[in-house]
């Protein structure tokens, strides 16, 4: 019985056919313009050769063979208009590919956040006093604590 199931799991399968092993991939997907991606695509077998990548995000980028891969690096020009760009495979067996990289163009900050007065920072501001005369009350606590302390040793002999 075990061996009739596996037989019709077997023949129930379809044998992979040529350009199922055929993609592109953009690392990452979704970049600030002026940008390095990573291109990684196959060519389904043929693997050995390079290839060409072309997307109107960045121009043509060669795929060199690299670990079973194609690879290659590419920099989204800082120019570059924010959309979705379509990047196309196309490899020396005639396999094609497409995938979408996401450009995106937001601004920068010019200064950092607002967070207060800055009563900590450098020079003699608002810190600089607390500090002092958190200082001086913790001295008048003392002083005021070993004198209270004194007179009642003194009162008690």
């Amino acid at each position: 019985m075990l061996g009739l199931v596996g037989a019709i799991v077997l023949l129930s399968v379809a044998p992979a056919r040529a350009g199922e092993n055929t993609f592109v991939e953009v690392t990452p997907n979704s970049v600030q313009a002026g940008s390095r991606v990573t291109v990684r695509a196959s060519c389904d077998n043929n693997n050995d050769r390079q290839a060409n990548v072309h997307s109107d995000a960045f121009g043509h980028v060669m795929l060199r063979p690299d670990n079973g891969f194609l690879k290659g690096e590419v920099t989204v020009p800082a120019n570059k208009q924010p959309g979705d760009y379509p990047v196309d495979l196309k490899c020396q067996n005639n396999q094609t590919a497409t995938t979408m990289l996401t450009v995106l163009n937001m601004a920068s900050p010019s200064k950092g956040p607002a967070t207060g007065g800055g009563g900590t920072a450098g020079g003699r501001g608002t810190g600089s006093i607390l500090l002092l005369g958190g200082a001086a009350l913790v001295v008048t606590a003392v002083v005021l604590g070993m004198a209270g302390g004194r007179r009642r040793t003194g009162a008690g002999s």
